[in-house]
């Protein structure tokens, strides 16, 4: 067994990632393939099952090589079943049965997961959580996600939708709706798209107001998080205000986790989480700030390590540790 491959595979709504790797974490050969979510997303697990014999027959291995797949796949996820919920974009029916079909398809075994569990994953295996047993892993991207291990297991929760991160209620009245149907979420401020929305706010009530942000939204019509992040070390007081806010609710939201679970340490990745020490400097300090103190000394913040590759390194880890047991 020391010798087979694993098939980690992150599945995304516009791509798929897929990777061949290793009993020890190294990635040997990596590819995507575009994500087909027409007919429903039945040609999802078909697509992968081609890809991944495609692979195999360039490499001059034979299936047999494999000791299974495992999957991240965005939206809650029955681990037990492998059944995935509410995941609109893809096209599925509500309560799709994604581990039978993937093990249909590719006669292989299969292991699914949230796709923020399986970098959470990832990072704990090979990259910033650099072999801890208890990490939070927040992902800072078009949304927010998250996932948390435990003495080395992700916490699932009742239904599979534990570490919802993004999901925290950070304004309780007046919040900016969000996609889940809740308004005042931690994704409404934390992520990208949030940044840009509290960016564009502060603007459209500042009209006349002068320096680098302003004049890029003058410009151009609109702005992106890295043109206030940009903007904010070159000294833009707009910028730097903006990133205030944000770094306040998400500092609030890491220290109330970590009160809760103390975590070894709190992983942040993403691509708002490139952004840096302009960003991550005040988020500590307003982790440090809410976070009780025992917790304060033990609980570090990181930058993920792995950056796309996160996500297949997890879900291989899935797999490797399904077929260890």
């Amino acid at each position: 067994m020391s010798d087979k491959w694993l098939v980690g595979v992150d599945l995304g709504g516009t791509t798929t990632k897929l990777a061949f790797i290793n009993q020890y974490g190294e990635i040997l050969k990596k590819w995507e393939i575009p994500t087909d979510n027409s007919n429903k997303g039945k040609n999802i697990t078909i697509n992968i099952a081609k890809a991944i014999d495609q692979a195999l027959e360039e490499l001059d291995q034979p299936k047999s090589k494999l000791a299974g797949i495992g999957m991240g796949a965005p939206g809650p996820v029955d681990y037990s079943t492998g059944i995935v919920y509410n995941v609109v974009n893809l096209g599925w029916d509500d309560n799709y049965p994604l581990k039978d079909l993937l093990e249909v398809e590719t006669s292989l075994p299969a292991v699914i997961d949230n796709d923020a569990n399986c970098a959470a994953l990832g990072e704990m295996w090979k990259g910033a959580g650099n072999g801890g047993k208890d990490i939070v892993a927040v992902t800072l991207g078009t949304g927010v996600g998250g996932g948390v291990i435990a003495n080395g297991h992700i916490v699932q929760g009742v239904s599979g939708a534990a570490g919802e991160i993004g999901h925290i209620t950070s304004i309780p009245v007046g919040g900016a709706p969000c996609n889940c149907g809740k308004t005042g979420c931690l994704e409404t401020i934390a992520s990208a798209t949030g940044i840009v929305r509290i960016g564009k706010e502060k603007l459209h009530a500042l009209q006349d107001s002068g320096g680098e942000l302003a004049s890029i939204y003058r410009e151009e019509g609109t702005i992106t998080a890295k043109n206030i992040f940009d903007s904010a070390r070159n000294g833009d007081v707009l910028a730097k205000e903006i990133i205030e806010v944000v770094s306040f609710h998400l500092g609030l939201a890491l220290a109330n986790i970590a009160n809760s679970l103390n975590p070894e340490k709190i992983v942040l990745g993403g691509g708002v989480s490139k952004a840096g020490d302009i960003l991550l400097d005040s988020v500590r300090q307003n982790f440090e700030k809410y976070a009780f103190s025992r917790v304060k000394e033990s609980t570090k913040i990181a930058v993920a390590t792995l950056g796309n590759d996160a996500g297949v390194i997890g879900a291989a880890w899935l797999i490797r540790d399904y077929v260890s047991k």
